[in-house]
């Protein structure tokens, strides 16, 4: 296997933000309606977008359950999922995971099929055969982050350094990939002045200790809003076995269950108190809402080898969505029993 800094070697280009703007203008729009990953990152994703561009944050989607706001079709134009990649050409989504085996062996259709997708692995054209260990480190925030900065003066606070180090592991990849989160870094054109992700990179005045107590700080808040099977920097909706969990029925009209509601409503308002990002309530809906049931699998279940005819076969499935988790193995969702509405 070749070292990470040989892999590095002549990997020195930088986003064109200008292009990506031409073919996804509508990141930019008002008042979009967006599903989220009912995680720390797809929280703090939707709180940005809400709090900039008033979108509304209207569905939550697992891979195995989605719970959206009735009256909504993905196919709309003004519907974006965040913090995932919707293998549909008409839906709009953004994300962060690696989701190419091959590039000396694209799927045929596989432009059309992310024409409407952000995605870093994608306008890098990195692989899982040749450079999974180039993949993308950091989460969708950050991303979005330095796309919108890139057009619009975006302030980030110190206070908002924890939330944004702790999404998605970010401040465990920082010390364990130091040579590719640097890489990345330069892509997104760190070194200039208005990128909003030097406060939270290139930030001299805190100390690793200073950083190490407010981190802790943060860790305590989060602990007091989770109870048993359920942290409080996430909203669970649905069990191992892809039932649905935290979701009440009342005449076919579906809702987020009142204390589950009122957890990641906690955990938004400290999301909110530390980026100064205003959560507002009348932007998320929690009630009202339709329910999706889909099929989750992996090719360690099926035990299908990561090779290029099994991921051709896995692709003849036509799947909803996936990531490459490990050099081995995908997990992915089918529209099975139900399909996207």
């Amino acid at each position: 296997m070749a070292k990470i800094n040989e892999l590095l070697e002549n990997k020195f280009d930088k986003i064109d933000y200008s292009h990506l703007l031409e073919n996804h203008i509508w990141i930019f729009k008002e008042r979009m309606n967006c599903i989220i990953s009912p995680d720390s990152d797809g929280l703090l994703c939707g709180l940005f977008m809400s709090y900039y561009f008033n979108w509304e944050i209207v569905g939550y989607y697992d891979g195995k359950v989605l719970i959206v706001k009735k009256s909504i079709s993905c196919f709309d134009d003004d519907v974006c999922f965040l913090d995932m990649e919707i293998c549909r050409e008409k839906v709009k989504s953004v994300g962060h995971h690696m989701l190419l085996y091959n590039t000396n062996q694209i799927p045929n259709d596989w432009n059309k099929w992310f024409k409407n997708c952000i995605q870093p692995n994608i306008i890098r054209n990195y692989d899982g055969m040749h450079t999974f260990r180039l993949k993308y480190p950091l989460a969708t925030i950050h991303l979005l982050l330095a796309i919108i900065g890139n057009k619009y003066d975006i302030k980030i606070p110190e206070s908002a350094i924890c939330p944004l180090l702790f999404t998605d592991g970010t401040f465990n990849v920082l010390f364990s990939y130091p040579e590719n989160v640097l890489n990345w870094l330069n892509f997104f054109d760190i070194n200039n002045k208005k990128n909003p992700l030097r406060t939270l990179f290139l930030n001299e005045r805190l100390s690793v200790f200073r950083l190490m107590q407010a981190m802790d700080s943060f860790f305590r808040k989060r602990d007091a809003i989770s109870i048993v099977k359920e942290r409080g920097d996430r909203l669970r909706i649905s069990n191992t076995d892809g039932s649905p969990y935290n979701i009440e029925n009342k005449n076919d009209v579906f809702y987020i269950n009142h204390d589950a509601k009122n957890r990641i409503e906690r955990f938004i308002n400290i999301l909110s108190d530390l980026t100064e990002w205003e959560y507002n309530e009348k932007n998320w809906c929690f009630s009202n809402m339709c329910l999706y049931k889909f099929t989750k699998g992996d090719f360690l279940n099926k035990k299908w080898n990561l090779t290029n005819s099994n991921y051709n076969k896995f692709i003849d499935l036509n799947p909803l969505s996936w990531a490459m988790t490990s050099g081995n193995n995908i997990e992915f969702t089918l529209e099975e029993p139900d399909n996207l509405p």
